[in-house]
């Protein structure tokens, strides 16, 4: 551990690297917004492709944690943590359009007609006119993150009953630099002049959940491994 912040080197490395690659952002953006769209953000750029890089660290990290974990841990732990690798997989897959352009091959004409950019994904669908990561971005996702960075580690730290449910599915809890960390990212997101900011906002957050997934308040549920 490093004193006096407590916080282990991996930790540090991640919170800079995403502090950097965020600032780098907006202050590029500011000086010269085309090549902010063009270059740093464009499409299978550094940016977009760092976004897959933790979401499959997060995978591979969540099943080993699914093969090693201790054979009492429950039914309840194992299908969180399989949810979790599952759920990794699929965003990094949707990030890649499931290597449509890695393979080279073209649209479906479902997609070609379907799609906003007609890649093979889902994320970027049109349904009555409206982007679906428009739509679960806007509504859906602010909703749920603001439950799981704010409201579960409050109640976790006040209610056994909920600390040992939360523990039973072994749902990874937020330490509060993590909460802070996600809120200066949304924060930050808004001084960047540009539409793409999403893909910023994209690549910090996978960054984040990456850490909370390896650091959470909890972490001694993951710690406590025997090989199956």
């Amino acid at each position: 551990m490093l004193k006096p912040t407590g916080l282990s080197l991996l930790e540090i490395l991640l919170l800079i690297f995403t502090a950097t690659m965020v600032a780098s952002g907006i202050v590029i953006a500011n000086i010269d917004i085309q090549w902010f769209e063009e270059v740093y953000v464009v499409e299978d750029g550094f940016v977009e492709n760092w976004t897959v890089v933790p979401l499959l660290i997060a995978a591979a990290y969540a099943i080993y944690v699914y093969r090693t974990k201790r054979k009492d841990a429950g039914w309840r732990f194992k299908l969180m943590v399989g949810m979790i690798a599952l759920f990794s997989l699929f965003v990094a897959g949707e990030e890649i359009s499931w290597g449509q352009r890695l393979l080279g091959h073209e649209s479906s004409a479902f997609f070609r007609e379907h799609n906003a950019q007609g890649e093979t994904n889902l994320h970027n669908m049109v349904v009555g006119g409206k982007k679906i990561n428009k739509i679960v971005f806007s509504q859906l996702l602010v909703g749920a993150v603001g439950c799981y960075l704010f409201v579960l580690p409050f109640f976790y730290r006040k209610h056994r009953e909920v600390r040992q449910a939360v523990d039973a599915w072994g749902i990874p809890v937020p330490q509060f630099y993590q909460t802070v960390a996600c809120c200066a990212l949304f924060l930050s997101i808004l001084l960047i002049p540009s539409g793409k900011n999403a893909e910023i906002l994209e690549a910090g957050i996978t960054s984040l959940f990456l850490l909370i997934l390896l650091f959470p308040y909890n972490s001694q549920l993951y710690r406590a491994t025997d090989v199956l």
